[in-house]
């Protein structure tokens, strides 16, 4: 599949482009940038425009074949000479500015992150010394459609108002890459431990999260983290950060896998072990023709569905999942889970467990 470049890929070849044109007056057609993952990449400018003794460059992001909000996104670089010396960088238009502590950008500053940030300078410097420039150089990075961009982002939970964030640590992007949805479950738990949580809710997405957010109403916005797929890296996180207390909450589908001590539960690596779901029924005392029938189902779901009215079944698995975080943290925290139907009806909780015996959980 095809790579694509980051926000602060383009933002940085649209400094350089349009810093060239200032100094130059000649607007390039392409410039090309040295990436942080050690290559080069070339980048067309699309529009430019000469603003009161300032120059403005703008590129379209390709983000190649990955599903990303930004794809597709105006990134603009608007320049200027300043009488105050050095580099000022600062966001425009839809860049958003972060207000809330535990990111890697001080409160009040621009997103923009802090691997764009040395590219950014990098290349004006690279200008700077190549043509002798002695006086200050502003740079002001924007995204016309960011704030409209950010509705599909985390931005607003982890405390980023405006518009996007300027983001890219290698400069490139990977399609389906794991790195990026990694990297903001670490911010989103930096943002809930600066914000005071001491209790994080992760779920494995946007309606799990909305069921947990009735479940949990007087906990801030800040401690509901959409973990995915990623459920132990997730944990050890939230062990590293040394939070007291963590609920999982999500459906049947992740759920079973977690249950069974799987900790990346994505379709394609952790397939649902019906023999494992049978197993647990048949421990609590689910006799047959329904063993069979669970054994024979489609989807978690639908074994969800046929034990609906088991309480002590759902118990179980929520107990596993207990037994496995605690297992896979290794640390003193509390534990908590619960298992909603996707039309968000509570089918089972183990709460607030700190530890398990070995008859307080089910191998199946």
């Amino acid at each position: 599949m095809r790579n694509g470049y980051t926000t602060g890929s383009c933002a940085t070849a649209m400094t350089k482009a349009a810093l060239q044109a200032l100094v130059t007056g000649q607007v390039p057609n392409e410039v090309t940038i040295y990436l942080p993952i050690g290559q080069y990449a070339t980048f067309k400018v699309e529009k430019s425009e000469a603003i009161e003794g300032s120059i403005m460059c703008e590129t379209i992001k390709d983000a190649g074949d990955d599903p990303d909000a930004t794809h597709k996104a105006r990134i603009q670089s608007t320049v200027r000479f300043t009488d105050l010396p050095g580099i000022h960088l600062d966001g425009g238009v839809g860049v958003g500015r972060v207000t809330k502590p535990g990111l890697p950008i001080p409160v009040g500053e621009a997103a923009i992150n802090p691997v764009p940030r040395k590219m950014i300078t990098g290349v004006v410097q690279e200008i700077i010394d190549s043509y002798q420039i002695d006086k200050g150089i502003e740079v002001i990075i924007s995204v016309p459609d960011g704030e409209e961009i950010a509705k599909k982002t985390l931005n607003a939970r982890l405390g980023i108002i405006g518009g996007i964030s300027i983001l890219g640590t290698q400069g490139i992007v990977v399609p389906f890459s794991s790195s990026a949805y990694m990297a903001s479950i670490v911010q989103s738990l930096n943002v809930a431990k600066e914000a005071g949580c001491d209790h994080v809710v992760i779920t494995t997405g946007g309606r799990s999260e909305k069921f947990a957010m009735k479940q949990y109403p007087n906990l801030p916005e800040e401690a509901f983290i959409e973990m995915g797929d990623f459920v132990g890296f997730t944990l050890k996180h939230i062990a590293r950060k040394k939070f007291s207390h963590v609920s999982l909450v999500g459906m049947m589908g992740k759920f079973s896998k977690i249950a069974q001590g799987v900790m990346m539960v994505h379709s394609k690596s952790a397939p649902i072990s019906f023999s494992f779901l049978a197993g647990i029924a048949e421990r609590i005392g689910v006799k047959e023709p329904l063993l069979s029938q669970i054994l024979e189902a489609n989807t978690a779901s639908q074994v969800g569905e046929m034990l609906r009215e088991n309480e002590t079944f759902f118990e179980a698995l929520c107990k596993n999942c207990c037994y496995y975080s605690l297992a896979h943290m290794n640390a003193e925290i509390k534990v908590s889970t619960t298992l909603y139907t996707m039309d968000g009806d509570c089918l089972g909780k183990a709460e607030n467990i700190d530890k398990l015996d070995e008859n307080d959980w089910y191998r199946g």
